[in-house]
């Protein structure tokens, strides 16, 4: 390992991305500061309860709900080199669970002296040698601060800004509006009608937990192949929403329902408010460029976004993006010129669309996973092992597909390429 000393580094957030960037950072001996926003660590993961004095989706940080279980196992959920323990043998676990891990990962590193809980960052300039400006507000004392950082790792998070389609007669709707991102607990729709716009994880789960107390839900989507949701006796599924109404909506075969709420699982923005416009990041239909193999920004490359991939597993992706963008900053290797990151990220998107993707699918991963953590273990020494990837394949697409069934079974770890699937007890 390579001793960093003298190099700073700023790492903005405490969640899953966060901890593996001050973790990964201290063993590279630099001096490393995370700042948190949020009283605790966990990110996302940390429920929270709705405030009645909350006017803005973008207030809310976390989009956690209760009964909420992973769509994918523990098994998978780990980082690179700190696994689930054994002792927790449900493999689909809920919220909380996932909070102690990453308690116990803090721990296991002693990586909470190095926290500054409930210091928000506010902007972030670069300097013209190289360093990088951050201003801190500390909600403590209500004073901001100013310090300077040789790189920064900006792991903030991508699920508080609600992305909301464009449809029709959105204005007309007189009845409820929200998106997935407020959605706590099932008992608020209680013998209403209800349509959810969305067949995604969150869509599909949000009406398998409303389908227990709604009279009706419309589940509207474009999937090519319809889900399975008939043990959820209440569920209708739709097509897209043609425009809406005062009391519903049409949909695009012709089809008229009524309801008195919509819900929107229709995804997240990526959001930098922070960042100073000469940080050279700006965000266009969702891609946010421009970016070295995803992380690592072109203009100013001491400057690293963990985990803007999607359909991915997140914790390992984190971990290789952090461990990747550190070889660059304590200059073991050597970056390619700005031209040649500038062109692989042309060939990047030129493959992507001959693939049938758009501009909005610039971070999508799924399958193409795999050969990405490839490309980063390349650099960074670590790689997703083959197991792991395994069990994400025997997982692939059943949280929508096999929604019933899919948690009723324990994985179990053999080796770094075996694993044993049994009904859970």
């Amino acid at each position: 390992m390579t001793n960093g000393t003298g190099i700073s580094v700023c790492v903005i957030g405490a969640g899953t991305a966060g901890l593996t960037a001050l973790k990964n950072s201290l063993e590279h001996q630099l001096n490393v500061v995370c700042y948190e926003q949020g009283k605790v660590l966990g990110g996302t993961w940390v429920y929270e309860d709705l405030s009645p004095n909350i006017r803005d989706d973008d207030e809310i940080h976390s989009s956690m709900y209760q009964g909420l279980r992973t769509n994918l196992p523990k098994e998978v959920m780990g980082y690179l080199d700190f696994p689930y323990p054994q002792s927790m043998q449900e493999s689909f676990v809920g919220s909380q669970v996932v909070l102690d891990f990453l308690n116990l990962y803090a721990d296991h590193y002693n990586l909470k002296r190095h926290i500054k809980f409930q210091h928000e960052v506010v902007r972030v300039k670069p300097r013209c040698n190289n360093q990088w400006e951050v201003h801190v507000l500390d909600h403590c004392t209500d004073k901001c601060f100013v310090t300077v950082f040789d790189r920064i790792f900006i792991c903030n998070g991508h699920y508080t800004k609600p992305q909301y389609p464009r449809i029709d007669g959105m204005e007309l709707f007189q009845g409820c509006k929200m998106h997935s991102h407020i959605y706590r607990e099932p008992q608020k729709f209680k013998g209403e009608n209800v349509l959810i716009i969305g067949a995604g994880p969150s869509g599909m789960d949000l009406a398998n937990h409303i389908s227990k107390t709604a009279n009706r839900i419309f589940l509207s989507h474009h999937l090519k192949e319809a889900p399975d949701t008939d043990f959820m006796g209440t569920v209708t599924q739709k097509p897209d929403v043609k425009r809406f109404t005062r009391t519903g909506a049409i949909f695009k075969d012709g089809t008229e329902e009524e309801f008195s709420c919509v819900i929107f699982c229709t995804g997240y923005q990526y959001s930098f408010p922070f960042l100073s416009v000469d940080c050279g990041i700006y965000v266009t239909n969702n891609h946010v460029q421009p970016l070295y193999k995803h992380c690592i920004n072109i203009q100013h490359p001491t400057m690293a976004i963990i985990g803007i991939p999607y359909l991915v597993l997140p914790t390992q992706c984190f971990d290789l993006q952090v461990r990747f963008a550190l070889k660059y900053f304590v200059n073991e290797e050597e970056l390619p010129s700005t031209e040649e990151m500038m062109e692989e990220l042309r060939r990047d998107m030129k493959e992507r669309k001959e693939r049938g993707l758009s501009e909005r699918d610039a971070h999508q991963m799924g399958e193409k996973q795999f050969d990405y953590y490839k490309e980063l273990a390349a650099v960074a020494g670590h790689n997703v092992k083959p197991v792991i990837a395994k069990i994400m394949k025997d997982c692939s697409k059943k949280y929508i597909y096999e929604l019933e069934t899919y948690r009723e079974y324990q994985f179990t770890i053999v080796d770094d390429e075996y694993f044993v699937k049994v009904p859970s007890k």
